[in-house]
């Protein structure tokens, strides 16, 4: 394999990510956490090995997600994240350095995309290319972007929901906002503290959001068994629940979700608007698999909703498309 094959797509979620090797197609779906020692910070696993750590490590080790809210929060825990990804995808050949292309939020700073583009290069890449999310995510659900009409995307994951208008190649309009599937399960966690004096970790909220979970009241109701600790008795305990009251939990986040999408909807011209009445908005992202959110924002925004093919997966598939298609894209893209 040359060194000019050797090209790379990540999408660095703060939930989870997914890697793409040109020739081989998706490769690796991880959840982004890290566990390392606490005295000298050395790497004990990595993805789905460290995400059954969460919550049940010992003293010396801290089992964390290095991605909060689309940006970094630790550097050397997602620098060792790259090059796991990296190594993975390469083999135990590191003569040819590959090509890497990172997907980061379209919202971030100047800092954070510098702080992700320092830590691809040095997790062993020879040269790396960061992408918006929304752009990757719209170019992955197949959405013709070069064509001189709107088309609106909306891109939620575990840490982020971003909303863009993408017309001729390029974003027109875009909000990103720091709420996520993450913010969704940390409602779950404060409905069962203050309704049921119930504790229980991130995990078991996602599960219950997952298998009861709903943006709108379901017709026929969900109910789900609950194992926690009772916050006054420290005593674990089992609680019912039912999808009305997780509904109910899920309205806040959601309802800024709406509130995104209105105000970049506010920002485009007239002809985009009508565009976007006559397509829809297209959602992709882990989030947007959320039963009935499709439904929820068609009603909320009276722009019709749908969700695109493979949701989690728009925003590599799009990252790979530009990888492989760099001059095509690479006004949009940051590079070192």
């Amino acid at each position: 394999m040359s060194v000019l094959s050797k090209k790379i797509a990540i999408d660095l979620g703060t939930a989870n990510s997914v890697v793409y090797k040109a020739g081989e197609g998706i490769i690796l779906n991880e959840p982004t956490v890290v566990a390392v020692t606490v005295d000298d910070r050395k790497v004990v696993a990595v993805g789905g090995a460290a995400k059954e750590m969460l919550g049940r490590t010992p003293t010396n080790i801290s089992a964390n997600r290095p991605m909060r809210d689309g940006v970094i929060a630790d550097y050397a825990a997602t620098e060792a994240l790259l090059k796991y990804f990296i190594d993975k995808a390469t083999g135990p050949s590191r003569f040819a350095r590959p090509v890497v292309m990172v997907s980061v939020p379209a919202g971030v700073t100047s800092v954070e995309s510098r702080a992700v583009l320092d830590a691809t290069l040095s997790a062993g890449a020879r040269k790396a290319y960061l992408i918006p999310e929304p752009l990757a995510a719209a170019i992955g659900a197949g959405i013709p972007i070069s064509e001189a009409r709107g088309n609106m995307i909306i891109n939620s994951g575990g840490g982020t929901t971003e909303v863009a208008m993408v017309s001729l190649g390029g974003i027109v309009a875009q909000n990103s906002l720091r709420v996520g599937g993450n913010s969704l399960d940390a409602s779950i966690v404060q409905h069962l503290r203050r309704e049921y004096n119930l504790s229980v970790g991130e995990q078991t909220a996602e599960q219950i959001k997952i298998e009861i979970g709903s943006a709108t009241p379901l017709e026929e109701g969900l109910r789900k068994d609950v194992r926690g600790r009772d916050s006054i008795s420290g005593l674990p305990r089992t609680v019912n629940i039912s999808s009305h009251e997780i509904t109910k939990a899920l309205r806040r986040p959601l309802s800024e979700m709406t509130q995104s999408v209105r105000r970049v909807l506010e920002k485009i011209p007239p002809e985009l608007a009508s565009d976007v009445v006559d397509r829809g908005m297209t959602m992709s992202g882990g989030t947007g698999t959320l039963r009935n959110l499709d439904k929820f924002l068609t009603k909320e925004t009276g722009v019709p909703a749908h969700v695109a093919d493979d949701p989690i997966f728009c925003v590599v598939r799009g990252c790979a498309k530009a990888i492989e298609n760099i001059e095509v894209f690479r006004k949009n893209l940051t590079v070192r």
